[in-house]
């Protein structure tokens, strides 16, 4: 089990089933999910809903060929009205995919004994692409949907990708004897092939008349969604989140007779691309007046990142549109 374990720590497992021409990943989290969970205090309802972000956000971001970042975004107006996740493409082949993730909420009005999904309230799902300096950012979004932030993301893929998907997911605390408690979390995904655009009557099946996979796929299609999804029904929490079952043998146990072929696992590991540059880039487009009521009673300013909780402190006169560099000069005009 512990050989296990080490050799499937925080992957994304790559995977197709060829007789049934879907595609999918299974990932386990362990040690990055706990370091997401420990830059912050979050009460247990917010660590779940951020955990199973995080597991939907390592798992949607490996699809992608991604040359920047991924985010998840959810917004609602109940007492958990923000969360927020990041995956970074590797910067190399064989390299580490990073994930960071923040959630705002209401401490006065956030009940922990409640289920954490019911206080997003209403909202909006999306999912931003980034592929860096000189593209277009790519946004999709769609209404809060469902019972869980599971079910936001399938509806999200069916409405606004048209790509049947579906996710089954455990996560929480988990003490192995004689260890720490710690939080674990694992998924599997399936996805159907893309096709060529469906033809779609006005409105679906799911949930407030949204798309769902059922309304995406023909017979035959539907014949073989359906199957790998009473499949994957069978699957069992500690099936999902390991670490005695290896990824690869889950998928031997659920699909055998659909061809299973996996491909290269993905390491993810924790990770944030904030920076003092990156900070004062972002105060770059602001006036003196503005830097000044930014600027503390000690004559600094302050900024802290959400997601990792870094510190900065800057000279006011370093900041903003009319900064002074390092050598003096003013930021914008020619010497």
């Amino acid at each position: 089990m512990l050989t296990s374990k080490i050799a499937w720590d925080d992957t994304v497992l790559p995977f197709q089933l060829d007789r049934s021409d879907i595609r999918g990943r299974v990932a386990r989290l362990d040690g990055t999910l706990d370091k997401i969970l420990a830059q912050h205090a979050y009460p247990t309802g917010v660590e779940a809903m951020v955990a199973e972000m995080a597991l939907l956000t390592a798992m949607i971001g490996q699809t992608i060929k991604l040359r920047w970042k991924l985010s998840l975004q959810v917004r609602g107006d109940g007492p958990l009205h923000l969360i927020a996740t990041d995956y970074y493409g590797p910067s190399e082949p064989g390299g580490h995919g990073r994930i960071r993730a923040y959630a705002g909420y209401n401490a006065d009005t956030f009940d922990n004994a409640a289920a954490p999904f019911s206080q997003i309230g209403a909202g909006y799902f999306a999912i931003m692409i980034d592929q860096g300096p000189g593209m277009t950012p790519y946004q999709g979004i769609t209404p809060i949907a469902g019972t869980g932030l599971t079910d936001c993301a399938e509806a999200y893929f069916a409405q606004s990708e048209q790509l049947p998907t579906r996710f089954s997911l455990s996560y929480g605390r988990s003490q192995e004897p004689g260890g720490p408690e710690t939080w674990r979390a694992g998924g599997v995904m399936l996805q159907h092939m893309p096709k060529a655009s469906p033809h779609l009557a006005d409105g679906g099946s799911g949930d407030g008349g949204l798309l769902a996979a059922t309304d995406l796929l023909g017979d035959d299609e539907g014949e073989n969604w359906a199957r790998a999804n009473v499949l994957l029904d069978t699957v069992e929490q500690l099936e999902l989140i390991g670490p005695s079952v290896a990824p690869t043998d889950l998928l031997v146990r659920l699909f055998h007779e659909e061809g299973p072929r996996v491909y290269d696992a993905q390491p993810v590991q924790f990770g944030c691309s904030c920076s003092a540059d990156r900070v004062r880039e972002s105060l770059s487009i602001y006036p003196p007046e503005d830097i000044a009521e930014m600027t503390t009673e000690a004559g600094i300013v302050t900024a802290d990142c959400q997601f990792c909780s870094a510190h900065y402190e800057f000279d006011p006169a370093t900041l903003g549109a009319d900064a002074i560099d390092d050598e003096g000069d003013q930021n914008g005009q020619t010497a």
